[in-house]
């Protein structure tokens, strides 16, 4: 019977952590956030709450990936703490919403930078982009079919060129004549405000883009049975591979505001085809500036959507394998060792999603679900250090419980004011996961019923 292999170091899992996190959230979301809050330092200050937050998170969930490096990440953790019903809902949510949709996000970006990039007008232009996203996707998830380590190369190598273009943004925006810090300290009344929402509305809903921007900081945990020393390499790679991208973010927004007042920040949101970032650095460094960029949004949201491709798979395996899923998904290729029908399968709905034209709308919605399934990973952290205290832990989460209790909180939290900011995208998204229902109840059958089966089997036969 073939195996996953455990072919990852430290250091791949810390880049497929930075990988699986800067897609396009960065370049784009600073414009509807400076409309929202119509203040830089608010702008940068979500940033850094938003980036603090996910850190809280990773490090809580260092301690779960250390205590369960099985494949699959959280949906192994819930059925340890919650159970298989909670577990199940979670998978489901991904395959429909949270991961799939995010593939098809990723996708549709690069084809609309592509297509910005080559100037290819017309009415067209949209179907082209579906094109290209679909061609992408096929092709980066048969790279993923062929072996982790083709996947995981390819993403290592695009990271690698990030680091080096986020410097060079850096110092074209720093140098740039337009910029002053005078933008950092000069707000107008924000656009996004109204009679209904009230700052701490404002400052959720704006945080929503910057945590977007930060999605997919948990993924590593679904690769556990691939990556050597998973107990001590999981918590390593989440606390370090979260930080560089905290760092990251913050830098990037600062030049932002830096280079572009906070009123042309704002006009761009009005722009709905206009990449902020692109903007900024067309100030700062003119038409080279704007092509350097937009090459860069290419690569990241490439990079970005081969880790969504590479490490989601393995939930709907670990699935699959308990009888919860597609039975086929459980199949291993016997040469390249990956979950190979998985990904299949992932790709095939995450291309219906590309020509559904539904992503925006679910992506509106991935958030919310998220930190649902984040906070309950957080209040399992402690649950289990109440009912299993002896219970092996290789890395425990610093300054528990204030960690781990802090990060719940700031779900609930964000929970909470989304119901009442954004109730249709709330509800939407908890009905979507609760489609999953009745998928659960027929796959929990079948596989009590084939437990049975082969229960029955046994008995005959040591009778006979």
């Amino acid at each position: 019977m073939a195996h996953l292999s455990r072919a990852l170091d430290t250091r791949s899992a810390i880049l497929l952590v930075v990988s699986g996190i800067i897609g396009s959230g960065v370049f784009k979301k600073v414009a509807p956030m400076a409309a929202e809050l119509g203040s830089p330092l608010l702008v940068v200050g979500c940033w850094v709450v938003a980036g603090i937050v996910s850190l809280t998170g990773a490090l809580t969930y260092a301690e779960m990936a250390g205590m369960f490096p099985q494949s699959g990440g959280e949906y192994v953790y819930f059925k340890k703490v919650y159970g298989k019903l909670f577990a199940f809902l979670y998978g489901w949510g991904a395959f429909a919403v949270m991961r799939t949709a995010t593939i098809a996000a990723l996708a549709h970006i690069f084809g609309q930078s592509l297509l910005a990039l080559i100037d290819v007008p017309g009415e067209s232009a949209e179907l082209i982009v579906k094109v290209i996203a679909t061609l992408l996707i096929l092709f980066l998830s048969s790279l993923n079919y062929w072996g982790i380590t083709f996947a995981e190369g390819f993403s290592r190598a695009l990271i690698y060129i990030v680091f080096v273009a986020v410097a060079v943004i850096a110092w074209l925006g720093f140098s740039a004549e337009s910029g002053s810090l005078s933008n950092l300290t000069h707000s107008v009344p924000p656009i996004g405000t109204n009679e209904r929402s009230s700052l701490l509305g404002s400052l959720v809903i704006a945080s929503l883009g910057a945590f977007w921007g930060y999605e997919g900081w948990n993924q590593i945990g679904y690769i556990g049975e691939e990556i050597k020393q998973p107990q001590r390499n999981l918590p390593i790679a989440l606390s370090i591979g979260t930080s560089i991208v905290v760092g990251i973010y913050v830098l990037l927004n600062v030049v932002y505001v830096y280079v572009t007042p906070i009123d042309g920040l704002i006009q761009l949101a009005g722009m709905p085809g206009k990449i902020a970032a692109v903007d900024v650095i067309r100030q700062a460094a003119g038409w080279a500036g704007a092509t350097f960029i937009s090459v860069l949004i290419l690569i990241t949201t490439s990079n970005s959507t081969n880790a969504s491709i590479l490490m989601p798979a393995r939930l709907f395996y670990a699935m699959a394998r308990d009888g919860l899923f597609f039975k086929a998904a459980a199949v291993i290729h016997p040469r390249h060792k990956t979950p190979s029908v998985a990904i299949m399968l992932q790709s095939g709905w995450s291309i219906v999603l590309v020509w559904s034209g539904s992503f925006d709308q679910l992506t509106d919605m991935l958030v919310f679900a998220s930190f649902i399934f984040y906070g309950a990973t957080a209040v399992g952290v402690i649950l289990l250090r109440i009912k299993q205290p002896d219970l092996l832990r290789p890395y425990r989460v610093i300054g528990y419980p204030l960690i781990p209790a802090f990060f719940a909180c700031f779900c609930a939290l964000l929970v909470g004011m989304t119901l009442i900011n954004q109730p249709r995208e709330a509800l939407t998204g908890l009905a979507l996961i609760a489609t999953g229902l009745p998928f659960y109840w027929f796959w929990r059958k079948n596989s009590i019923d084939a437990t049975s089966d082969a229960e029955s089997s046994e008995t005959h036969s040591t009778t006979g």
